[in-house]
């Protein structure tokens, strides 16, 4: 398992700031997985995220519902929601496979591929693991692929 690097996220600014920082490292056909119980901050890093690839304004709704939204970025970046997936292969149906091969992709919720996410994915994988932390969050971050030596130059 790779060294995981904890961070301290005091407010939603910081979460989104830890967005940015990480979309300034993202590149085609990556993945960045974001774990964590509802309210932790999963939707705000993501928006972070997608607003430092897109435009500062750009509007981030949450795909609960859509599943996915797809955003023309440098690069491109696909958002997915898999809360409501109720098996690993409606992952592909709803364009998985197509967004790591044109852009990157964040997944809130990727317990929802089951045991081996990676399966579904390739080699360069992000994870961060929010949780609570006295009055704010902690995101645990840990990486595979070209993220293993990322993470070492990740400055938020």
């Amino acid at each position: 398992m790779p060294d995981a690097v904890p961070l301290s996220l005091p407010d939603a600014d910081a979460t989104a700031r830890l967005g940015g920082a990480v979309a300034r490292r993202l590149e085609r056909g990556e993945t960045v997985l974001l774990y964590g119980p509802l309210g932790m901050g999963k939707s705000t890093l993501a928006r972070g995220l997608i607003r430092a690839l897109t435009r500062p304004d750009e509007d981030v709704p949450s795909p609960t519902f859509t599943l996915v939204q797809f955003y023309e970025g440098d690069p491109p970046v696909a958002h997915f929601d898999l809360y409501r997936l109720t098996r690993p292969e409606e992952a592909a149906e709803i364009g998985l496979d197509e967004a790591l091969d044109d852009g990157c992709a964040i997944i809130e919720w990727p317990e929802r591929l089951g045991a081996d996410p990676a399966r579904w994915l390739g080699p360069d994988i992000l994870t961060v693991t929010l949780a609570e932390q006295d009055e704010g969050r902690v995101a645990t971050l840990s990486g595979t692929g070209a993220w293993e030596t990322k993470l070492k130059d990740l400055h938020v």
